[in-house]
């Protein structure tokens, strides 16, 4: 909101011209004489965090009183609100720092219900002043003088018993600086950097940017006129027609005013009836693509069998930077598979109904994503490959740790700029799902709504517990069923659910276990039946399906996997 001339916080009053010149006058005539005087240093602002733009700092407010809120504010961004209730008037004060013998003004602008403004501990007259409420702001002003002793008053405002909550913004305590010092105003904040055009549909495009320091807010501009506002790094400009081509750009806001803007971007419009979509069945096979020859069989992704319908590309390498990540064929290890050849083949899976989707991490993998920086690069890089070679979305295999609150940002920022056809995988341990207060667990649930599979290897794991509080032990039907039932019960939808398991006895160190088994706990899951000792409490029909490590193991083993797999995924309810 801007800022009107009768509520500047923090800049010093401007004086009239005519005034500033009759002083020149004076100060001249005065040389004359010989009787200069010293100069006064000019009042401030005493109080400290006088518009609440950091929240509640420097304010005290009685019985957890008082909160911060966006609207409705008289300058800034944030004013305060505070509720009677009781014998408790909702009083918020502030210890001030003032100079003895002095005369201070004291203002405040309110709005709501009764509101009171005084000052107490001044050494001579303390005041105060009210109203009795107001749908509008209205300003409530006083002054006081300090004693010869006093270093220190407390100002407040309150309201009043049984009456409705008020707000509070703007404080003034204008005088003598009392040794605070006035508290800087803000600067106007510097262009926004690294605009990005993400997912389009007929009507609308999808952007995202850099945060700038300072900033609280971002015009968005289309084609120089503004077309809406954001307060955090993301935006989606609508109203668009289709197939057609936009110039976008951004300015970061604070209440000192708007930065230039940001450089352009261009983005087209998708054509009608080209809009993005997922294309996952509702019941899916996973399979992870080796991008490296560890004695499994060597494949083109044209190799891979129609048996899977959400082809993992592994994996993503680490950059320099943190967070980022980048794609390398291995071409020499792969027999000579040419980059030209991969982009053929995924256009020719996703042409049959697949998704191929790029892989992060892996037992070796190094990619960390723990700041806020790191989260942006690593939704900055994913999008990056998406559209270079076209994958349909992201894996999360992260196998040496995972950060909930950072992983989150960096998922949501990737969604902002794909759009709803992003395919979402992740490929947790099984400790990482043992509960939901563990990073993986929290991350899955944290990006529900945009999720479309968890599939846990249940292998390389020894015994865990199941949602009954029993110990399993890998490589049996109860040890699959017990342990899905913990994510089915604690938040994930039974859609964001399937059972990842080696192809082979070489796909995994331990835990394999024959197709056999693996159908046998989809059955056990979605209609209650081949069931061993553990049994679910109910059925989740809408089940996802399974996982396995790797086509690559798959063909090895002469795709026996998939071959009994694949088929039994499909027949499920």
């Amino acid at each position: 909101m801007e800022r009107s001339a009768g509520s500047s916080r923090r800049r010093r009053r401007s004086r009239p011209v005519l005034g500033g010149t009759m002083a020149v006058i004076a100060a001249a005539a005065l040389t004359v004489t010989g009787l200069v005087s010293t100069a006064q240093a000019a009042d401030v602002n005493n109080a400290k965090n006088a518009g609440f733009e950091s929240g509640l700092a420097n304010w005290t407010c009685a019985g957890n009183s008082g909160a911060i809120v966006s609207s409705p504010v008289h300058g800034g961004t944030s004013a305060l609100k505070a509720t009677p209730a009781g014998q408790d008037n909702a009083k918020c004060s502030q210890a001030v720092k003032v100079k003895p013998n002095s005369t201070y003004a004291l203002s405040s602008w309110v709005q709501g219900g009764y509101a009171y403004l005084g000052v107490s501990g001044t050494g001579t007259t303390d005041v105060s002043t009210w109203t009795p409420g107001s749908t509008t702001w209205t300003k409530l002003s006083t002054s006081f003088k300090t004693g010869a002793n006093t270093t220190s008053v407390t100002v407040y405002t309150h309201g009043w018993y049984g009456q409705a909550a008020y707000l509070a913004d703007d404080f003034e305590v204008t005088g003598p600086d009392g040794g605070g010092g006035e508290e800087p105003g803000p600067v106007i904040p510097a262009a926004p950097a690294g605009l990005a055009a993400g997912a389009t549909t007929t009507s609308s495009v999808a952007l995202s940017w850099n945060a700038v320091s300072g900033a609280t807010g971002y015009k968005v501009y289309r084609d120089g006129v503004q077309a809406t506002t954001s307060t955090g790094t993301s935006a989606t400009v609508t109203g668009l027609t289709a197939d057609t081509a936009y110039q976008f750009s951004v300015s970061a806001t604070n209440a000192a005013g708007e930065s230039v803007k940001s450089a352009a971007v261009s983005a087209r419009t998708a054509k009608n009836g080209t809009g993005p979509v997922t294309s996952v069945p509702k019941h899916a096979v996973t399979g992870y693509w080796q991008n490296f020859n560890n004695g499994a069989a060597v494949q083109k992704l044209s190799d891979v069998p129609a048996d899977y319908d959400i082809i993992a590309v592994s994996f993503a390498d680490a950059t320099a930077t943190q967070g980022a990540v980048t794609f390398n064929l291995d071409t020499a290890g792969l027999n000579g598979y040419t980059d030209a050849q991969f982009r053929s083949d995924i256009k020719a899976k996703q042409a049959a109904g697949k998704n191929v989707i790029i892989s992060i991490g892996g037992e070796l993998g190094t990619v960390r994503v723990d700041s806020d920086a790191s989260a942006t690069a690593f939704a900055n890089s994913v999008y990056a490959l998406m559209q270079d070679y076209g994958f349909n979305g992201v894996d999360i295999d992260l196998e040496n740790g995972l950060n909930a609150t950072y992983m989150t940002k960096a998922l949501r920022q990737l969604s902002a700029k794909a759009g709803p056809g992003l395919v979402l995988t992740m490929a947790p341990q099984t400790i990482d799902m043992q509960s939901t207060s563990g990073e993986y667990f929290k991350t899955a649930l944290n990006v529900k709504d945009i999720l479309t599979v968890v599939n846990m290897q249940y292998y390389n794991s020894g015994s865990m517990l199941g949602c009954d509080g029993k110990v399993y032990s890998q490589g049996s039907v109860d040890f699959l069923t017990a342990l899905a039932c913990i994510q089915l019960e604690g938040g994930l939808d039974p859609s964001q659910v399937g059972i990842g398991v080696p192809a082979s006895t070489r796909g995994a160190g331990s835990g394999y276990v024959s197709p056999s088994i693996v159908n046998a706990a989809l059955d056990c899951l979605t209609k209650g039946t081949n069931c061993g000792s553990f049994k679910p409490s109910k059925t989740y029909p809408s089940l996802r399906g399974a996982m396995t490590w790797s086509t690559n193991w798959d063909a090895t083993a002469g795709f026996a996997w998939s071959k009994a797999v694949g088929p039994h995924v499909r027949s499920l309810p």
